[in-house]
């Protein structure tokens, strides 16, 4: 059998994973703060085992590494208090449900039934002394270091802070995606308060993703599949043409 169907199934099996890649990415346009993701590809080339003098005239492709687009997304306005984005870099932490810290820039804030200032898909957002919990009846407040301040509806007119929101900045390269589309950081310990990170109210953060761009790299990643099936297709029938002439010898 040509060995020419392995380089080229390798070849195939990758363009794959990079299409699901942007189609993901497709799927995402409209999320809140999501950040692109890339698959990068290299050649690896196959060299001759023992004491062949084969030419190394193959190559294998592999999945080099998965590469997120950290650049900023456009903002729009809500005019909703709990809706808040981040300003230039920086991230927003959060608590998962295994008790470790990740970070996200999805800003789009709600209350529990209890009061506890979380995200949309119910984790709790890190404050400065634990989770922020907001009373009933109070009108809420986030300032643009991260500062919750209430202020009763009903009674005494009177400013109660109570708490603070964890901004962080970490290293781009300290970060990694998790399967739930978080950031955390590679050794898994949690990152420090960032002073200088600060957010917007009224405002969410849009994902980053370019539709056009990634539409045009699905088309090109379904022709370089296309080639890719050609050559399998090739291999197989020189295959079958070598094995007719060695019958017939």
């Amino acid at each position: 059998m040509d060995r020419l169907i392995y380089t080229a199934m390798s070849g195939a099996s990758q363009i794959l994973g990079r299409q699901a890649a942007v189609a993901n990415n497709l799927a995402n346009v409209n999320t809140t703060g999501y950040r692109s993701e890339e698959h990068r590809l290299r050649a690896v080339q196959v060299n001759a085992q023992g004491n062949s003098r084969a030419l190394p005239t193959r190559a294998f492709v592999v999945d080099a590494s998965t590469h997120s687009d950290l650049s900023q997304g456009p903002a729009t306005f809500t005019g909703r208090t709990l809706d808040v984005t981040v300003q230039g870099p920086g991230w927003i932490a959060v608590t998962k449900p295994d008790g470790s810290e990740a970070y996200t820039r999805n800003g789009n804030l709600e209350l529990s039934v209890n009061g506890v200032l979380q995200t949309r898909s119910g984790l709790p957002v890190q404050g400065d002394g634990g989770p922020i919990t907001v009373p009933p009846d109070s009108k809420t407040t986030i300032g643009s270091d991260g500062t919750i301040s209430v202020i009763p509806e009903t009674g005494a007119q009177t400013v109660s802070t109570l708490g603070r929101i964890k901004l962080v900045n970490p290293p781009e390269a300290d970060l990694v995606r998790g399967e739930d589309g978080l950031f955390h950081l590679k050794d898994g310990t949690a990152a420090p308060l960032d002073e200088k990170t600060t957010v917007a109210s009224g405002y969410l953060e849009g994902s980053n993703v370019d539709p056009v761009e990634q539409m045009v790299s699905m088309i090109s990643l379904g022709r370089q599949f296309e080639m890719q099936m050609k050559m399998l297709s090739s291999a197989s029938e020189n295959d079958k043409a070598a094995t007719q002439i060695i019958t017939q010898l």
